[in-house]
């Protein structure tokens, strides 16, 4: 492992951010662990630096947090451009050496580091018990959060559960123990967090609604412990139980408002505070749409289009979905041009959702008209929402069982019916009705931070999903072994850093 941060780093993370303070002297002459944690807001300000180093451009607010993730179908980008690291992965040839795919790595260790610098610390602080563990809370919540995505995506890691030195060259553990560690910081975050929701930090419902996902893939691929749809069931009928979140807010508004009555945990950002989301906005634009102000977009990301052909017929997909390019005319005037003209570049439709930002800090447009352009936006990224409870719970209780349950079709209905969908055939046996939520998740989060490709890994979709692909897509070279890409391959700089370790099958 390379990656160390110091109690000291939590400071300096807050300063970099904020731009508001200096330090007049080398802070490691007189700030240590056993002199920095002293007071709540000591406390506070390692917590922070802990979201800010997973919410930041290097981690979770870029695209390149999905990098390894499109081989989905719901993720893909130009064939040409500088897109190289992505369509990489979209043709499932990436390798050890790509760089976006780096920041998958390397963003959430950098939060787990600072995550068991507050751990090993917190209790030595002056402040309340209550206070004191709300904040060891949130660090065993964002610990097993960042290693829930990791073991996902690589497989085997070293589990890192407290401080270490730069050089420890930890081994890397079997993907069952990486689990159990997972589980025992989500039920000791469940332990210690509050129930009343609080923006940008998880409760003790986040807790268990992490819990129902994890088991829930747990029962899948690679584990293939089916016992573990009971655990997920009971976890994800918790949270419903509860009431506190709603599928109130309009589908199109979750993804311009922060905060809405269905977000479980997100992260937020801030551009004047230097902590910008650029997962919104410019990202999800066409090359070919340029605003009024001279402002054009990215063409990183956008479904594949059978995805979007195959996608139910409701008020959610046109939502969901951005079919109708604003080409901008010699005069300033648009040409309002469908998706699939031979005029556009891609020839592929858009993801609408993820242009606004908060607001419209993302993409400033009307009907017939775009104004500007930005690539930095205010928009929160939801990690948890209340409809991945309704359809964890749905499926889990349907395979825990002989087949669906009343309880499972109201909870999959409620995600229907504020999309605009008639509510599920009833009667449906065990493997339809848990096809119907697996459809139903891919178009409820479709594009969101590998939703799908998880479906895909823990149900080994692979071979279905590349068959559905239109011939327009990124070709997938016929050497490439399908049974090996359910997972990334290590960076290559970490197996240099880490010549014990075995590097993934096929890389």
């Amino acid at each position: 492992m390379k990656i160390n941060y110091s109690p000291l780093f939590a400071l300096f993370a807050l300063i970099v951010v904020s731009g508001c303070a200096k330090l007049s002297e080398d802070p490691k002459a007189t700030l240590t662990p056993g002199t920095y944690f002293k007071t709540q807001s000591d406390l506070d300000a390692s917590v922070n630096a802990m979201y800010i180093q997973l919410a930041r451009d290097g981690s979770w607010g870029f695209t390149s947090k999905e990098t390894s993730y499109f081989g989905a179908d719901d993720l893909t980008t130009d064939p040409g451009l500088n897109k190289a690291d992505q369509r990489d992965f979209d043709r499932l040839s990436g390798n050890s050496a790509n760089q976006s795919m780096l920041n998958q790595w390397q963003g959430p260790w950098a939060a787990v580091y600072q995550a068991n610098n507050v751990i090993a610390n917190y209790a030595k602080v002056s402040s309340t018990d209550a206070l004191k563990n709300e904040a060891a809370g949130q660090c065993y919540f964002v610990r097993g959060i960042c290693y829930y995505y990791m073991v996902r995506t690589f497989g085997a890691l070293p589990l890192v559960l407290t401080p270490i030195s730069l050089d420890a060259r930890p081994p890397r553990a079997d993907v069952a123990s990486v689990y159990a560690s997972i589980i025992s910081d989500l039920k000791t975050a469940k332990s210690l967090l509050s129930n009343t929701p609080s923006s940008g930090r998880p409760t003790s419902y986040s807790a268990s609604a992490a819990l129902a996902d994890v088991y829930l893939t747990m029962a899948g691929w690679p584990l293939n412990q089916p016992s573990n749809y009971a655990l997920a069931a009971t976890e994800a009928n918790s949270v419903i139980q509860a009431g506190v979140y709603n599928l109130s807010t309009p589908y199109d508004k979750v993804f311009t408002t922060n905060n809405t009555p269905e977000s479980i945990f997100e992260l937020e950002y801030s551009v004047v505070g230097n902590l910008p989301n650029r997962s919104f906005g410019s990202t999800n634009v066409p090359l070919d749409e340029v605003a009024l102000d001279g402002s054009s977009g990215w063409d990183d990301v956008y479904p594949e289009i059978n995805f979007f052909k195959n996608a139910p017929v409701c008020t959610r997909t046109d939502l969901t979905f951005y079919t109708t390019l604003k080409l901008i005319q010699p005069d300033k005037s648009f040409a309002l041009t469908p998706w699939n003209s031979p005029v556009t570049h891609a020839q592929h439709p858009y993801y609408k959702k993820f242009r606004a930002g908060l607001n419209g800090d993302g993409v400033n447009e009307n009907a017939t008209q775009i104004l500007s352009i930005q690539p930095s936006t205010n928009k929160s990224t939801n990690i948890i929402r209340y409809p991945q409870v309704l359809l964890d719970y749905a499926e889990a209780s349907d395979m825990a069982g002989g087949g669906p349950t009343s309880a499972g079709y109201t909870a999959i209905n409620m995600v229907r019916a504020r999309a605009g969908e008639a509510p599920l055939t009833p009667g449906l046996s065990q493997l339809a009705f848990r096809d119907s939520v697996v459809y139903e998740r891919a178009y409820e989060f479709a594009g969101e931070f590998g939703m799908r490709w998880f479906d895909i890994v823990r149900l080994q979709m692979l071979p279905t999903i590349i068959a559905a692909r239109d011939p327009k897509e990124n070709p997938i070279p016929s050497s490439v072994n399908i049974s090996d890409k359910y997972l990334a391959p290590i960076p290559f700089s970490e197996m240099t850093l880490n010549p014990q370790w075995k590097q993934n099958p096929s890389y």
